[in-house]
């Protein structure tokens, strides 16, 4: 069993940035994916950024160019690194890791964009 928090959200104005963090209870270098998703009220949860076995890096195409995922494996934390914020990034964000047998999610980290 594996628990994840995730911290770093917060209320910032268009153009700021904010930095998201997921600390894992135990060892994330045995999930071979883990990523961040992000859920707005009214819509589904959408992929954000992915990291799959340990190097190929996936994001969606509205973050390209302005969010950067990354893992700590020595601190068992994720990070989402978000540049350039849009009042459209408002939304949940929550961490996930995968391996086959196992998934597990954080209870997610409010972010909201407004002027």
């Amino acid at each position: 069993q594996v628990q994840l928090v995730e911290s770093g959200g917060g209320l910032v104005q268009p153009g700021g940035s904010l930095r998201l963090s997921c600390a894992a209870s135990g060892s994330i270098s045995r999930f071979v994916h883990m990523g961040w998703y992000r859920q707005a009220p009214g819509n589904e949860r959408e992929l954000v950024a992915t990291i799959s076995l340990g190097t190929r890096i996936n994001y969606a195409d509205s973050v390209k160019g302005r969010f950067t995922i990354s893992e700590d494996n020595a601190r068992n934390t994720l990070y989402l690194q978000m540049n350039n914020l849009k009042p459209e990034d408002t939304a949940v964000y929550y961490c996930n890791v995968y391996k086959p047998g196992s998934n597990y999610w954080g209870q997610g980290t409010q972010v909201t964009v407004s002027s």
